[in-house]
């Protein structure tokens, strides 16, 4: 299935089990969903099973969400003392769309609790309360963490998933692994057919040296072998130890949160010539989470990284936040780096690496090769410290369940080429209305006005910020709103002939000679980004979605001179 064919599905209201390998864009069709809601006035609850995937999603964890916190059952009696916390209750009263990222990683037993909760909360018995429910994940990445001896128990084994029958939307085109050998490496050891050849292709990735004398990033499957290299490696840099301390403000708890699911340290200790690594997306594009380099030094207080691309950044700190109904009641600001001689498979998790050394010598759970081996683009920017059995294999239970999530995936693939255009957006309007959206995009603070209120479309108060020369990040600042919502209205405006001035975002010439190269074979033209990606791809340019989408924004703005 399609990344655009799996938003259809999603923008109808349906429930849904977003999945696909690694590197297939689920990350990316949650964020374009969640900026679609926005754009409609509907505020969806986002979650992930643990901190780290929140932090990436910019949500928080479904376990502090729903209330449940480290329960292990709710009694009728725990029920009726949610019920009474007035900001729980509000919290599910005004809930329409619930998703739940890293669904691998949360027990059957949990979902079936979130289920329970929802129905009690929404005083409706269907399922979830009748909530859309999207879980969003891969059951072949981490397991949900059980007792020593016992098989965990995935969310797709639970009788809530069962009754909630989500349809599955199976991503199949590849925009991380470029190469295909490595990428039949990691498909055979996802459908459990790691032959004598795959292991002849990983064991020639191993003792390798690098072809200069360089350092890149150590995967370990233990936190005190990353403590313990991070640690070395500083202590041998010579000159003087720069300090960086994180900026909170807000609630408390949700500060917590945010400082347990965040990659950058409280404490971030850096000398010149330190490994880092960006865990944060950059919203002017110039690094994303995963970018790798060296600390060239420090200018005016901040530190000036050296990627591996060869580009200079200079390091400022950025923010991250716990949004709840357009109001932040949690932010918290570092510098986004991290040391980055080594970090675990469990936190790379989400993360794409050009190069990486991996130890598997000691993976102690299935699922934790393919993890750490999937993390990197291509065969060539693999270096294997050392493999043992147990990380080439996933749980045999989910290898079989995997196919029969592809066959339904297929269905519906099917189901939807026989909707018209008409169809699906009549449905996707019906869906907006149900929730008490807007069909002509209102902002949560809108929405939240007397019923009575005229309702200004949200768009043309981002407007009145572009015409007096706001830049994009500053507008979405200003506003309380996402990047990519503001983005979203900038691309309607100039689709309505309102002419904005978008140079800034004018990339390289030679992005640009190559996307006028992609443009001139397509027929499309710039309303479909994948196919500009994938000529884009063979023209050896690998650009982030979010890059094309404000490289298009200049191509378009240029038609409004």
């Amino acid at each position: 299935m399609t990344q655009r064919e799996a938003l259809n599905i999603l923008k109808m209201g349906h429930s849904a089990y977003l999945t696909g390998e690694a590197g297939t864009g689920k990350t990316y069709v949650l964020n374009i969903f969640i900026a679609w809601l926005r754009q409609h006035g509907i505020e969806p609850a986002i979650t992930a099973s643990t901190g780290i995937a929140a932090t990436h999603i910019e949500g928080t964890t479904i376990h502090s969400w729903s209330g449940i916190g480290i329960r292990e059952r709710v009694s009728s009696f725990e029920l009726e003392q949610m019920e009474q916390k007035k900001l729980l209750w509000r919290r599910f009263e005004s809930a329409r769309v619930l998703i739940i990222d890293e669904i691998s990683m949360l027990s059957g037993e949990f979902f079936n609790m979130v289920d329970q909760v929802c129905r009690h909360m929404k005083r409706n018995d269907m399922s979830f309360g009748g909530m859309q429910i999207v879980c969003s994940g891969d059951f072949f990445q981490l397991p949900p963490v059980a007792r020593e001896g016992v098989r965990p128990s995935y969310a797709f084994e639970s009788e809530s998933w069962r009754q909630l029958s989500p349809v599955t939307c199976y991503l199949t085109q590849q925009f991380r692994h470029e190469d295909n050998t490595f990428h039949s490496i990691l498909s055979a050891i996802r459908r459990g057919q790691v032959t004598g050849e795959v292991r002849e292709k990983l064991r020639n990735r191993q003792g390798l040296s690098l072809a200069e004398e360089r350092q890149i990033t150590r995967l370990f499957t233990h936190n005190v072998d990353v403590d313990a290299l991070n640690e070395e490696q500083l202590a041998r840099l010579k000159g003087k130890e720069e300090l960086f301390h994180m900026q909170t403000a807000g609630r408390k708890q949700y500060v917590e949160q945010l400082i347990r699911g965040c990659l950058a340290p409280e404490r971030l200790r850096l000398k010149k010539d330190a490994e880092v690594m960006f865990v944060k997306n950059e919203q002017n594009f110039q690094y994303v989470n995963g970018t790798q380099g060296r600390i060239a030094g420090f200018e005016r207080g901040y530190p000036v990284v050296r990627t591996r691309a060869g580009d200079t950044i200079r390091a400022f700190p950025v923010s991250w936040r716990r949004e709840e109904d357009g109001k932040v009641l949690a932010e918290i600001t570092q510098v986004p780096l991290r040391l980055a001689w080594a970090i675990t498979v469990h936190k790379s998790q989400g993360m794409t690496l050009d190069e990486a050394d991996i130890d598997l010598g000691r993976s102690f759970v299935p699922g934790q090769g393919y993890v750490a081996l999937s993390r990197v683009r291509a065969l060539t920017g693999l270096y294997l410290r050392a493999l043992n059995e147990t990380a080439l294999l996933v749980d045999e239970y989910v290898a079989s369940k995997d196919e029969a999530f592809r066959t339904h995936s297929s269905r519906a693939e099917a189901r939807l080429a026989q909707l018209s255009p008409d169809t699906i957006r009549e449905r996707q309007e019906k869906f907006i209305g149900l929730c008490g959206g807007s069909l002509h995009a209102v902002s949560p603070q809108e929405k939240g006005t007397s019923k009575k209120a005229v309702r200004v479309p949200t768009k043309e108060r981002t407007l009145s910020l572009l015409q007096k020369g706001m830049r994009l990040e500053q507008a979405a600042k200003e506003r309380n709103l996402t990047l990519g919502t503001i983005i979203g209205h900038a691309e309607n405006l100039l689709k309505e002939g309102v002419p904005l001035d978008f140079s800034y975002l004018a990339p390289p010439e030679h992005i640009q000679k190559a996307v006028e190269i992609a443009l001139a074979s397509i027929e499309e033209g710039f309303d479909y980004l994948s196919p500009i990606k994938r000529d884009l791809d063979k023209q050896g340019y690998s650009l982030s979605f979010d890059k094309l989408r404000a490289i298009r924004l200049y191509f378009w703005s240029l038609k409004q001179k």
